[in-house]
């Protein structure tokens, strides 16, 4: 995988491990302790890798899902991958339905952390090379499969997480072809 990664988080431990581990399959992987300035460079990168919480006591998330915000303000076709150790379905959905590629939890395996960035990776240079950018039904089809994974197939939990009734979700699943 030819690509270049940021990975943004506030713990160094953190920030060595994913860049260990993501350095054998990429050309540049580059480390930031905070999101400041990474909207401005986002066009510099193929994935990032982002922490959601970078205040002491924070578990919220919010940080950041308002920097995933910015990074596609700044950059609709780059893709973001979040992590967080504080995970929860309902942050992961949140975080999907905001255009996040992927939703990693720490601590992580080192191959479903690669798995998730070279797919990253991947779609933004599809939608680079396509020039478009997020696509309201691809992020729906990509939330909808992703609850669908988190909860084993069980289609009423990922209704829930999704905030739909069963027969609503049978019929977005169907329309996208699951």
């Amino acid at each position: 995988m030819a690509c270049k990664l940021l990975i943004i988080d506030d713990d160094p431990d953190v920030l060595k491990a994913a860049a260990a581990a993501l350095a054998r399959t990429a050309e540049q992987v580059d480390m930031a302790p905070s999101p400041e300035g990474a909207a401005e460079r986002a066009h510099l990168y193929d994935a990032v890798l982002l922490d959601m919480n970078f205040a002491a006591g924070a578990r919220d998330g919010a940080a950041g899902l308002d920097t995933l915000d910015r990074l596609h303000e700044a950059d609709p076709a780059l893709s973001v991958v979040l992590m967080t150790t504080y995970g929860g379905v309902s942050l992961a959905v949140q975080a999907l339905k905001r255009g996040a590629a992927d939703f990693i939890l720490k601590p992580w395996r080192n191959d479903g952390l690669v798995e998730a960035m070279t797919a990253a990776a991947a779609l933004t240079a599809e939608r680079r090379a396509s020039g478009k950018a997020l696509n309201l039904d691809d992020l729906e089809r990509r939330a909808i499969v992703r609850a669908l994974s988190l909860y084993d197939g069980n289609v009423s939990h990922a209704a829930q997480a999704l905030g739909l009734t069963r027969p609503a979700l049978y019929r977005r699943m169907e329309r996208h072809g699951l």
